[in-house]
């Protein structure tokens, strides 16, 4: 077997996992915003080194490489995408998004949109088609107002697609791919087959505002990779947890890809011990993405919320705070607030010495001793503490009338406490009964894990050793997989049509018997799932459930399949009296891939205390004075091995703090178990 690579590119370093033989190895790079493809390169240049080979030998023998990045989230946030030009039916002008209330540069500018005449009714029929020439007379206004893509998006396009293929068609006529003048055409109805008007607007308008940086980026490191000799698939992550290539690729499939990787990880770890209700935090350098796993399923929005934009297209549900290493602490009305601003991988936290100017999460921890400023990322980096002092006593302590360990302490107190509150909050969705285990990763996730539980008040924390990679490992554990949408709007009841259910799933499942023979895997191969979205007869909320591919032909597996949809319906405050309706259907067809398997550590005879490799000041609150407290070599401490807080515990790659009142235990996968005393 070769070598697999995951590369996760986030906002301050890009994270790789790579594996051969069995053997794991984690590397780091800083991210390069102007140009990801370096650093996405530079990861593929350290993971070969990791190994004592050359690039181009570790491509030559590389099974595979999945790249997850953060360019489309980025892209709305930064308001840094394409002009769009958007084609709507007449009266759908108002919902589009050319306003926002954060203050930011809207999507579409209101000169960018274009009312045309087509109607189709609720019955799917339609019964004005667009008009060549009204529509091309549109198009050329937009493309000489600077639109570099048009978005097309028809109400009830979900019913029938026609008149937006239409428009497609008019357009692509006047101007073919093969000419400089042509302009990328996106259709609403090719996003999205559920109802939700501006749902559906605004899901096609995002997938085409960051599709062209998106494209840009990936096929250029595809061509990077050719070039030094790499000829297999580079394989992209997904939002549904599952990776295709680039051009089965849609932009929007990417945003939050590597957190629902994380996600997926985290389940699998959870898996290890038999838990099935886990909170998942993510906390890098930039954002604290928070997610969580009940009775076995992972969280799953069917609206999600894209950077305050509502949209109807499903996909893993993760919440992102603006807190993370390079969160910036500042003084607003007369108090300390940290975030959601960040310093980012360039300037940087000011202990970076790359530029930064203000006080950062990772300064804090600098100044209280968290971090030592010689062994950051295994001393490939070394921090600035005068810097770091200087911007915290400048920017807060000074404000404050505070000194700059009280200061800093402060920083770290508010980070903690806004984070924890976050983990509480999503701990509601449990009942009593169904307590849930955090699983924590990220860069800075083990500063900070037994500050955010303890403010939580959750009691156990599991860390994996590649925690500061956690979405790059977890994107080892994905599939190749395709998921195909179809409008249903049926009755869903032990008489449902089987035939004409049959013939959708049979189309679709021959669209992905084509798609997946072009990344290398036969229909033999292929394993497939049925997303079900169902609703009251009287409502307008669908629900999701899961259901075996063929479950229509068989009477047990109808039974069971009808009776959790009528109780997920129920627990969702829907009545089902009414009956209930299967509205569109989603079928996922994956191929399995390599993955990473976890190995249990063998028995370990050693002293803890051979562990200890130096011993360092630590601030510590409630003393308000710094401690002589031991520092552990994390590759050291072997299966069974327990740390008394407080205590740091430091790898190549991240630090555990162990706060006094708790202890991090090695268990035999060799994860870290932080728990209260």
């Amino acid at each position: 077997m070769g070598y697999t690579l995951d590369i996760d590119t986030g906002g301050t370093f890009t994270d790789g996992f790579v594996v051969c033989d069995g053997e794991a190895r984690i590397v780091k790079v800083p991210t390069t915003p102007h140009d990801l493809t370096i650093c996405f390169m530079e990861t593929i240049a350290a993971a070969a080194d990791v190994f004592n080979v050359s690039v181009e030998d570790f491509l030559y023998d590389a099974d595979i490489i999945r790249f997850s990045n953060t360019i489309g989230t980025n892209t709305i946030i930064q308001r840094d995408g394409s002009k769009i030009g958007l084609l709507v039916s007449k009266g759908m002008g108002s919902l589009s998004p050319t306003e926002d209330d954060t203050g930011k540069p809207p999507l579409i500018d209101p000169a960018m949109v274009i009312e045309l005449d087509e109607v189709t009714d609720l019955s799917g029929t339609a019964i004005e088609q667009p008009d060549s020439v009204q529509t091309l007379k549109a198009v050329q206004i937009l493309i000489d107002r600077g639109a570099r893509g048009i978005v097309v998006s028809f109400a009830n396009s979900h019913l029938n697609t026609a008149n937006e293929k239409t428009v497609r068609k008019i357009i692509k006529a006047e101007y073919p791919r093969d000419y400089l003048g042509s302009v990328s055409v996106f259709l609403s109805s090719d996003i999205s087959a559920r109802e939700g008007l501006a749902e559906r607007l605004n899901s096609a308008v995002l997938n085409a505002y960051i599709h062209a940086k998106l494209a840009r980026l990936l096929y250029k490191a595809g061509e990077d990779l050719r070039q030094k000799g790499y000829r297999k698939t580079l394989f992209i992550g997904h939002n549904n947890a599952s990776v295709a290539r680039v051009a089965k690729t849609r932009a929007i499939n990417t945003y939050n890809s590597g957190p629902a990787a994380g996600l997926l990880g985290a389940r699998e770890i959870g898996a290890l011990y038999g838990y099935d209700n886990l909170i998942s935090t993510d906390m890098g350098g930039t954002s604290y993405d928070i997610g969580y796993v009940r009775g076995g399923q992972a969280s799953y929005a069917l609206e999600p919320d894209v950077e305050g934009f509502a949209c109807n297209l499903p996909m893993m549900a993760i919440q992102a705070l603006g807190t993370g290493g390079g969160s910036i602490a500042h003084i607003e009305d007369g108090s300390l607030k940290v975030g959601p601003q960040s310093a980012g991988a360039l300037p940087g936290p000011a202990c970076f010495n790359l530029g930064g100017a203000k006080p950062t999460v990772t300064d804090a921890n600098l100044v209280l001793g968290v971090l030592d400023p010689d062994f950051f990322l295994g001393g490939s980096m070394k921090l600035d503490r005068d810097k770091a002092r200087d911007v915290i006593l400048r920017n807060v302590a000074e404000p404050l009338g505070l000194s700059i360990e009280e200061a800093a302490a402060q920083i770290l107190e508010t980070v903690n406490r806004g984070m924890g509150q976050a983990v509480a909050n999503i701990a509601e969705n449990f009942s009593a009964g169904e307590k849930p285990v955090v699983i924590a990763y990220g860069g800075a996730g083990g500063l900070h894990a037994c500050g955010i539980a303890a403010e939580a008040q959750t009691s156990k924390v599991i860390m994996t050793p590649f925690s500061s990679v956690s979405s790059a490992y977890s994107s080892s554990l994905m599939d190749a997989g395709h998921l195909y949408y179809s409008r249903v709007s049926m009755e869903f009841s032990e008489d449902l049509d089987r035939n004409f259910l049959k013939n959708i799933i049979d189309q679709k499942w021959q669209e992905a018997v084509r798609d997946m023979r072009g990344e290398g895997f036969a229909e033999d191969k292929l394993t497939g799932e049925l997303q079900l979205f169902v609703r009251s007869g009287k409502g307008k909320r669908d629900v999701l459930i899961m259901a075996p591919l063929n479950f229509y032909d068989d009477a047990v597996q109808l039974s069971d399949v009808l009776g959790r949809a009528a109780l997920a319906l129920t627990e969702a405050g829907e009545a089902v009296e009414a009956g209930i309706w299967l509205e569109t259907i989603a079928l996922m067809v994956t191929a399995e891939v390599p993955h990473y398997e976890m190995q249990e550590l063998p028995e370990n005879t050693a002293n803890v205390a051979e562990a200890i490799k130096a011993h360092r000041p630590l601030y510590v609150s409630h003393t308000s004075d710094f401690i002589k407290t031991p520092i552990y070599d994390r590759e050291k401490l072997g299966r069974d091995s327990v740390v008394e807080g407080p205590a740091l515990v430091e790898s190549d790659m991240t630090t555990i703090l162990v706060m006094d009142g708790w202890k991090m235990t090695v268990d035999k996968f060799n994860n870290a178990v932080l728990e209260e005393v």
